[in-house]
């Protein structure tokens, strides 16, 4: 069985399948398990997503104009590898290879049957249905069961932790900078689950974008900042974007220090096995005292940062 994975996530559900073997390659962004980075790579990036996240919206809205996709496949390095399965994804045309990409590729160039394995997830059933799509394509169907299992006892867990905490925060989750997106999808769900309100989306919805001014009547108690395929780094940088605006600095978030960045490249974005640790940031974050814990170890590893009050609202430039 040769696994050609175009999706970070898909490759990250390969892996914990225990099919890690199975690849012969992998997209651009696959960084996860470490032990398949030296796997070829089978795609590109048109977009320069290292850019401040002002400049990559631009970018990506002028390639859609264009009917250009954001990303390139090695067409004939993919059909020289002969795969048996692609993962590719259907979810979001900005995050990944999309499918119909995909579909006249394998319509063109290959030659041997190829299954399409297309995940496209809007809630946490969703990926836990998608790790058994994948497990059936790879004849690993009890290994998803097993690894599902594992996964909702875990949620269960944590949530267990969560449900009776005197606060419910009301949580507002940027996924993206400039403009200001709200995390959709799965993000609501996760926000629940730590006995935490979302603000501003909806379940099993796509991100929207909101003015400053709607997240300033929205007024939340939490805010957690984790732009899609963003590492603290990168989110640093671009954190003036948000800083510099006036209304940023008459939130009660701010004011109250209740302000966070964490990983958003691996984390809270990535519809694969690690949304469980994505889910335990999140219970970290909006209940800091009761997960001390839990958030000094996730600080430590570089996943998690606490704004300061000062540092928070100071209108930050590079």
């Amino acid at each position: 069985m040769r696994v050609a994975s175009l999706l970070a996530s898909g490759t990250e559900i390969v892996a914990a399948l225990g099919a890690e073997e199975n690849l012969i390659g992998i997209s651009h962004e696959c960084d996860y398990p470490e032990s398949i980075m030296h796997l070829p790579r089978l795609t590109r990036a048109r977009v320069n997503y290292l850019a401040p996240s002002d400049l990559i919206h631009l970018e990506v809205q002028t390639l859609m104009l264009t009917a250009l996709s954001l990303y390139e496949v090695h067409a004939e390095q993919l059909e020289a590898l002969k795969p048996d399965v692609i993962i590719t994804q259907e979810q979001c045309n900005v995050c990944a290879v999309s499918l119909d990409d995909v579909k006249r590729i394998v319509a063109q160039l290959l030659k041997q049957q190829v299954e399409i394995v297309s995940l496209n997830p809007t809630s946490l059933d969703e990926i836990f249905q998608d790790i058994f799509r994948v497990a059936n394509a790879l004849k690993r169907q009890k290994q998803a069961e097993t690894l599902v299992q594992s996964l909702k006892a875990r949620i269960a867990a944590i949530s267990e932790r969560c449900k009776d905490l005197p606060e419910k925060p009301r949580t507002l989750f940027v996924e993206w900078l400039d403009p200001i997106f709200t995390g959709g999808n799965w993000m609501p769900e996760l926000i629940e689950l730590a006995n935490g309100v979302s603000l501003l989306s909806e379940p099993k919805s796509r991100s929207v974008v909101y003015p400053i001014q709607d997240v300033l009547n929205a007024q939340p108690d939490v805010i957690i900042i984790a732009p899609c395929g963003f590492k603290l780094e990168q989110t640093r940088k671009d954190l003036h974007l948000l800083t510099q605006k006036p209304e940023w600095r008459a939130l009660k978030a701010v004011a109250e220090g209740r302000v966070f960045l964490a990983d958003g490249n691996a984390y809270f974005n990535r519809s694969g096995p690690r949304i469980v640790e994505s889910l335990e940031m999140l219970a970290a974050m909006m209940h800091p005292t009761h997960f001390a814990d839990t958030l000094a170890r996730y600080q430590a590893t570089g996943l998690i940062e606490p704004l300061m009050p000062e540092i928070a609202s100071a209108s930050l430039r590079q």
